[in-house]
C-alpha cells in the first residue's frame, strides 16, 4: 500500500507541474497586461518603473523562470491591480468557495444515494421510472440553466430569495441548488447501476437466508459494496465541481468565492491573480483524485495489490 500511495503522489506532484507550466504561458496568450494594469497617463519613466517592478522586462523564459522559483519559494507576486500579494487576496476567497463546495456535497448526497437505491430497488415500478426520467433530465440541464431559472423565479417574479452575496443562510441556497443539480442527477444514475450490481450477488441472497432485515441487506450489504463504485464517481464528480462548476455560478450570483476572481482577473489582464488562482484550484482538484484514488485503493485490495 505504500508503494502505491506513493506512486500516486509522484503522479500528483508532476501533473501539479505540468499544470503550472501551462497555467503561465495560456495567460501569456491572452496579451499584454500592460494596458489594463497600468492603465493611461503614465509618463515613460514611471512606465518603465512599474515594468520592472512586476518582473515582466525580461524575456518569456527569464519570466517563466522567475515564477517557478516564486512557486517554489511560496511568493506568487503582486496582483497589478490590487497592488498586494496574490496569496492574501485568493486566501480571502477560498472561504466562500470551500462552503458553497461542502453544501452542494451535503446536498447531493442526501438527495442522490436514497434516489438511487430506490431507482434500483423499484426498478420495474413507476417509482424507478421517475427516478431515472428526472436524472436524465437534470444531467441535460447545465448548472448555469437552473441558476437563471431559478434567478427569474425566486427572485424577480416572487421576490423570496436573495441573489447576491453570501450574507445569509438564504443566500445559499440558490447557488447550492445550481452547484449541485448536475452531480445529483449524475450520482443518482451511477449509485442505482451500482446497487443493481451487487443485487443478484450471492453473498445479498445469503444474507436474506439468514433472515436479515431487508433494510439491512441493502444498506449494510448491497450500499457497501456498492459504494467503491459510487466513491470513483464522487471524487471525479468532486473534482470536476471544483474546477469549472463554481466559476460560473459564483459569477452568476456574484458569490465572492474564487470562481468569481478568477473569471474578474481573467477580463481584467490580471496574471498574478489569475495564475495563483488557476493552481489553486488545480491542488484542489489533484489532490482530490489522489485521495479518492488512495481511498479506492483501502476499499478494494484488488487495486493496491494489482502490480499493473
Amino acid at each position: 500500500m505504500t508503494v502505491y500511495v506513493l506512486r500516486t503522489l509522484a503522479k500528483m506532484a508532476l501533473t501539479l507541474f505540468v499544470i503550472v507550466s501551462l497555467v503561465f504561458f495560456a495567460t501569456r496568450l491572452s496579451g499584454s497586461p500592460l494596458e489594463t494594469a497600468l492603465g493611461e497617463g503614465l509618463t515613460e519613466e514611471d512606465r518603465t518603473m512599474m515594468i520592472e517592478y512586476f518582473g515582466l522586462n525580461g524575456s518569456i523564459w527569464e519570466q517563466y523562470a522567475r515564477y517557478l522559483r516564486g512557486v517554489v519559494e511560496g511568493n506568487f507576486g503582486l496582483s497589478f491591480l490590487e497592488r498586494r500579494p496574490v496569496a492574501d487576496i485568493v486566501a480571502e476567497r477560498i472561504g466562500p468557495s470551500l462552503q458553497l463546495l461542502a453544501s452542494s456535497l451535503a446536498l447531493t448526497l442526501i438527495v442522490s444515494l436514497p434516489l438511487g437505491v430506490l431507482a434500483a430497488l423499484y426498478r420495474k415500478s413507476w417509482v424507478g421510472s421517475a427516478i431515472m426520467t428526472l436524472a436524465f433530465v437534470g444531467y441535460a440541464v447545465p448548472n448555469f440553466i437552473i441558476a437563471i431559472f431559478m434567478i427569474l423565479l425566486f427572485a424577480f417574479t416572487w421576490n423570496l430569495l436573495p441573489v447576491v452575496g453570501n450574507g445569509s443562510p438564504a443566500h445559499f441556497i440558490m447557488p447550492t441548488i445550481a452547484m449541485s443539480g448536475v452531480l445529483i442527477a449524475a450520482l443518482t444514475r451511477f449509485t442505482r447501476n451500482a446497487m443493481l450490481d451487487v443485487l443478484g450477488q450471492d453473498f445479498m441472497r445469503t444474507a436474506r437466508a439468514k433472515g436479515l432485515p431487508e433494510s439491512v441487506v441493502v444498506l449494510k450489504h448491497g450500499l457497501r459494496n456498492a459504494s467503491v463504485t459510487i466513491l470513483s464517481v464522487l471524487g471525479l464528480q468532486i473534482a470536476g465541481l471544483a474546477a469549472a462548476g463554481n466559476v460560473v455560478v459564483e459569477a452568476i450570483f456574484s458569490w465572492p468565492g474564487i470562481g468569481e476572481l478568477l473569471v474578474a482577473s481573467a477580463i481584467q489582464r490580471d496574471y498574478p491573480v489569475l495564475q495563483f488562482g488557476v493552481i489553486t484550484v488545480a491542488v484542489a482538484v489533484v489532490t482530490i483524485n489522489a485521495a479518492t484514488d488512495i481511498a479506492y485503493a483501502y476499499a478494494d485490495p484488488r487495486i493496491r495489490l494489482s502490480r499493473g
